[in-house]
Parts: C-alpha cells; structure tokens; sequence
C-alpha cells in the first residue's frame, strides 16, 4: 500500500487541479487528499463566507503545496463561464478537473417544478459541461473527473431533479470522454453512503447500512481514494467507479413511497 501511495505522488507531484465545491464535505476531502499527493489546488465555492475557504488554503499549506481560492455562482452563465480561464490566471496551470459541486434538494415526481428542476440541471450537470469544455479548449490536456451518485444506477424517489441532474451529468462523462480524447480523459465516481445529507447525522448512515452488500457505510477515503486511482491512470476514459460497497447492485428501494 505504501509503495502504492508513493508512486501516486511522484506521478501528480507540482500538477495543478480546480475543485468545485472544494470548501466543504467531499470537496474539502477531494482537495486535501490530491494536496497530500503534490497537487496544487485551486479552491472553488459559490462565495467565501465564513472561512471555509481560508481553512482549506491553510490545511493545503501545512501539506506544501499551492493554492488559491476562486468564487463563482453556478446559477449565473457569464461567472461560471470565465472559472477556467480565472483559475489559469491564478495558477498558470491546469492538469486536473475535479467536478463536484451540486445541490441536492427534495422533491418528488408529484411536486417536482420546472425551476427546481432547471435549477439542479444548470448546477449539477450543465455548469459541469461549460467548465469541462473550457478545460478541454483552455488547458488541452489532463484529467476530469465527475462525482455522481451510485442512485444513476437506479432512482431516487425523494430526489427527483437531483437525480435526474446525475443521469445528466453522467451522459456528460460519456460523451466528453470520446469528445476530448486523446488528450483529456474523462471518468466518474458514484459515492454511495458516504455522508450523511445535510441535518442529518452518522446514525442516519448507520441506519443504511443493511441495504449494502459490505454492511456498511463508507468514508470520505473510499471516494478520494477512487479519484487518486483514476488520476494516476492513463489508459481509463469514459468509466465510472461506484464507491458505494456494492449498493447499486441491489434492489434497495421499494418505489415512492419509501421512508428512506
């Protein structure tokens, strides 16, 4: 495992990766772990209110490397479409694309609105697109990887546009990894029970752990882990790694009306 582990940092040591989302829960993971490996890190969130950011760039330096935190509004078409060319600006390199950032809001078929639904379209899929274009145009070479969700393998009753977004986002990958190959290759992680939603605490995953085939929930290692794999790789595109102990593979949900 060590010798694993070495290998993978002189292979991304002095690269430069953008993380979206990179000031909290998978993102902050995503971040540090590719900082531990040498990767320099440019640090995205919507907006750098109460110091999530800052945190992130201080942890990044104990670890030696570079980084530099931009902001930009996945609501808003004219900021997204610059975050590439201003994380250049920043870093004078790109070599890693880490597409993360999303919303997860509940709603069902029977109340899902047309603008919650656009809404978790623009944020989770479409901004994804724009910035992978850019990536491809402006850094022309490197490596993207999208975070999905092991439920594109089947649904998520409660979640209607959120996962309707993933499925989105997962045609993204495919498409794009023919699209920019040679010289980008484009891969996904579908975490499954990793971290507990928003408001939610460990006993909520504690409680799932009977629907995966290992027993048991996940950690924010299994995912970053999965990243760092794919990124060391250069012979995989267009693949996605289900991090979720084998949960996509079983009948875990019963229809709508499921209390999950």
């Amino acid at each position: 495992m060590m010798a694993v582990r070495a290998e993978t940092s002189r292979s991304l040591a002095g690269k430069a990766a953008l993380v979206t989302g990179a000031a909290r829960r998978l993102g902050r993971a995503a971040a540090l772990a590719l900082g531990a490996a040498g990767v320099h890190i440019v640090i995205h969130d919507h907006q750098t209110l109460h110091g999530d950011c800052e945190h992130v760039c201080e942890e990044l330096g104990k670890l030696g490397v570079n980084s530099w935190i931009v902001t930009a509004d996945f609501e808003d078409p004219s900021d997204y479409a610059t975050l590439i060319e201003r994380s250049l600006g920043v870093s004078g390199r790109l070599d890693i694309l880490i597409n993360n950032a999303s919303i997860f809001v509940p709603d069902t078929i029977q109340d899902a609105g047309f603008t919650s639904a656009v809404r978790h379209l623009q944020i989770n899929a479409w901004a994804p697109l724009v910035i992978s274009r850019d990536f491809s145009r402006l850094a022309k070479s490197g490596k993207i990887i999208n975070v999905l969700d092991s439920r594109v393998s089947g649904y998520d009753w409660r979640h209607f546009s959120y996962i309707l977004s993933k499925l989105a986002l997962r045609l993204v990958t495919e498409m794009t990894a023919i699209e920019f190959a040679p010289d980008i290759s484009v891969n996904a992680v579908a975490p499954g029970l990793i971290l507990p939603p928003p408001g939610k605490d460990i006993g909520y995953l504690e409680g799932l752990a009977k629907t995966v085939p290992l027993n048991r929930h996940g950690g924010t290692r299994d995912i970053t882990d999965a990243m760092l794999f794919l990124l060391q790789s250069d012979f995989i595109t267009g693949q996605i790694i289900y991090a979720d102990g084998g949960r996509h593979l079983m009948e875990y949900d019963d229809g709508p009306h499921t209390d999950r």
